[in-house]
């Protein structure tokens, strides 16, 4: 049985990984949408505004999240909820990665984010608090 099986090591697991996808992800989608996009080999269309507009919506949903991770990391609060979603984000982003590689419509360094958010998914699962 892997949920819980890390349960002990909830909020450490939470600060790590909000660390990590601050720095990784949350920020510089938000502040440089098309440098991150280029970084991860996107091919960027010759009117950016919407591109950088959906970047910077996104990478704000990410800090949200972040945010919710660091109080939960930190206090405890709220901590079964943010595990919850962290598992549909990470469920999700591998359908979603997934179908875009079945699609052939990202660069590789997205499909090889499929193994990352695997690796996320589990995780995250194996460290899901349980109730007492």
């Amino acid at each position: 049985m892997l949920l819980g099986v890390w349960a002990d090591q909830a909020g450490v697991f939470l600060a790590w990984l909000c660390a990590i996808t601050t720095v990784v992800f949350a920020v510089p989608i938000t502040f440089f949408p098309l440098r991150w996009a280029r970084l991860m080999r996107w091919r960027i269309p010759a009117d950016t505004q919407l591109t950088v507009y959906f970047g910077r919506c996104l990478g704000l949903f990410i800090l949200i999240l972040e945010g919710l991770m660091a109080r939960a990391a930190w206090s405890g609060e709220g901590r079964v909820w943010v595990f919850e979603q962290l598992v549909a984000v990470f469920a999700c982003m591998v359908a979603l990665h997934v179908y875009g590689a079945l699609r052939r419509e990202q660069p590789w360094t997205e499909t090889a984010e499929i193994g990352v958010y695997s690796v996320c998914l589990v995780l995250t699962l194996a460290c899901f608090p349980l109730p007492a």
